[in-house]
């Protein structure tokens, strides 16, 4: 074990899972007052159980020695009794194993917060746990093992994902409009105006993210290296470049921008560069990251075509900027920045890349809304997903936490 590349992975771990506090904030401003409690109820509610869950089984679903196939993980780290001096097939990885599965961890948390967004105002709190216990079992830790463990059948095909384009993006994407086509829409959308409540607490989120996305795609590095630096450098890149893509979009076809708008697309572009980070050029980071800020900011505004009320854009965001990202990469990765990867089409590496780059993308998509979608519906069906229509008028903060963010019209049984 080297004791420095483990401290790294430590340090990085500790900042992903600052991102789902961010993340609290970051949707905590963009709902409605009467429901900015729940909102991040359901981030805080994700820490505890995807912590306890990854421990018991999830974590070796994920990482455990292949059952056959690349499809599975055993049962060999069923409650992280007996850990290996190597996770299965990670060779040349000196961190701790301990350390990289608690990495990961924070990896599954935030996946399983991500899509409280697209379900926001109209859950119910204890569905909603329900539905994140059973999906980060049964469809987080499959893919989980398909694309991060060496074993798994996309990695052994060769497919490149830095640090969680298929896995935490296209996974969190779909998965919510899998949700979402099941609970329907909230009541009064697209017709009544539905505007965030707090703007400024949505940028302070923001700023959380921005600063946590640094460790997440660093550390997935898994060692103190030019890797490493690569990743923090161009997450920075493509943050920036996708929050300037935003507004080009915004002030060409709407004649404005937009400070949700710019924080959308700093957004857009780290969930696009996620799973480039560690492959890509800094220049191949800046471009990638501004075709991410254009692409989402116009997918976000398909929905209202297509009637899909995902109410925070986690499919328009992190479902298009990880297609987007995980296809680009195909184009630009080269061998110079990272030898453990591929050179893409740019680079000399023909299509060959980019074939197993969307291979992945249909086959984590596919396969995140399809056993969703079977999920949710179960659910729905017996103890119901979403709340009454008089609960939802009420707003989530009183009807299922019996609280109220704001003294003013405090009605919960904290009131005085």
């Amino acid at each position: 074990m080297n004791s420095t590349d483990t401290l790294w992975v430590i340090v990085s771990a500790a900042l992903v899972l600052f991102m789902t506090p961010g993340l609290a904030l970051f949707y905590g401003g963009m709902v409605r007052s009467k429901n900015v409690l729940a909102i991040m109820m359901n981030s805080l509610a994700a820490m505890a159980i995807v912590t306890v869950l990854w421990t018991l089984v999830a974590g070796s679903w994920a990482f455990g020695s292949d059952l056959g196939g690349g499809l599975l993980g055993n049962f060999s780290l069923v409650g992280l009794a007996h850990i290996p001096s190597n996770l299965a097939g990670m060779v040349g990885v000196h961190a701790s194993p301990l350390a990289l599965l608690l990495y990961q961890m924070m990896f599954a948390i935030i996946t399983a917060a991500l899509i409280s967004g697209g379900t926001a105002d109209r859950i119910k709190f204890t569905s909603f746990v329900v539905l994140i216990s059973v999906w980060t079992l049964l469809v987080y830790a499959p893919l989980a093992h398909w694309v991060f463990s060496p074993t798994g059948w996309l990695a052994h095909r060769g497919v490149l994902d830095f640090a969680g384009g298929t896995v935490v993006e296209i996974n969190s994407g779909f998965s919510t409009l899998a949700v979402v086509l099941v609970l329907g829409a909230r009541r009064g959308w697209p017709r009544e105006s539905m505007m965030p409540h707090s703007v400024p607490l949505s940028l302070l989120g923001l700023g959380i993210l921005w600063f946590g996305w640094l460790g997440f795609n660093g550390g997935s590095a898994m060692s103190v290296n030019n890797v490493a630096v690569s990743a923090v450098f161009n997450t920075q890149l493509a943050a920036a470049a996708g929050l300037i893509g935003w507004l080009l979009y915004e002030r060409v076809t709407e004649h404005f921008a937009t400070t949700l708008g710019a924080a959308s697309g700093a957004v857009a572009g780290m969930v696009a560069i996620t799973p480039c980070a560690g492959y890509v050029p800094p220049y191949a980071a800046l471009i990638i990251g501004l075709i991410a800020g254009l692409a989402c900011a116009k997918a976000v505004r398909l929905k209202f075509k297509f009637g899909i009320d995902d109410s925070l854009d986690v499919l328009g965001v992190h479902g298009v900027g990880g297609v987007v990202g995980m296809i680009l990469l195909g184009f630009f990765a080269t061998k110079q920045i990272n030898h453990g990867g591929a050179n893409g089409l740019f680079s000399g590496g023909g299509l060959h890349l980019e074939l197993n780059q969307l291979l992945a993308v249909v086959v984590s998509a596919s396969f995140a809304f399809g056993a969703t979608w079977v999920i949710a519906q179960v659910i729905d069906r017996t103890m119901g997903l979403r709340v009454s229509d008089e609960d939802e008028m009420r707003g989530l903060d009183l009807s299922q936490h019996a609280e109220s963010a704001y003294s003013a019209g405090n009605t919960g049984r904290f009131s005085s």
